[in-house]
């Protein structure tokens, strides 16, 4: 079993199980029970997205990778986030699903930094670019 981690919005994989939207945002234009069919999510957590704080402090600064993953995994640390990580990690052991954002390039946004902090609760990680 494991996480895929994906781009919110791309086709489904086969057995990629459910999808988890980690967006502080769902997608604009597009109704609440279209979310699952338009191959979005099935269930939101906005929980382990950026704060809007972080977020347009992102957008609003030149991106700096190193700053912006030591900013999100501060907020990540904090009790709350952390036990939806040990939950999803736990839940990766017995199940397939699937967790992802909708920016297109992976090392500029919060997915590839949460695949890290799933790995190092324990959970088996599959990115895109990984075989099987």
């Amino acid at each position: 079993m494991a996480v895929r981690i994906i781009r919110l919005g791309e086709a489904r994989q086969p057995d990629e199980g459910l999808r988890v939207g980690t967006v502080r945002r769902p997608p604009r234009g597009v109704r609440k029970e279209d979310f699952a069919r338009r191959d979005y999510f099935d269930v939101w957590l906005p929980e382990l997205a950026p704060s809007e704080p972080l977020r347009a402090w992102a957008l609003a600064k030149p991106f700096t990778p190193a700053r912006f993953a030591r900013r999100y995994r501060g907020e990540m640390s904090r009790p709350a986030p952390r036990r939806l990580i040990g939950l999803l990690a736990a839940l990766s052991a017995s199940t397939n699903f699937s967790v992802g954002c909708y920016c297109e390039d992976a090392s500029h946004c919060h997915r590839s930094l949460l695949a890290a902090l799933l790995r190092d609760a324990g959970a088996e990680v599959r990115t895109p670019d990984a075989k099987t």
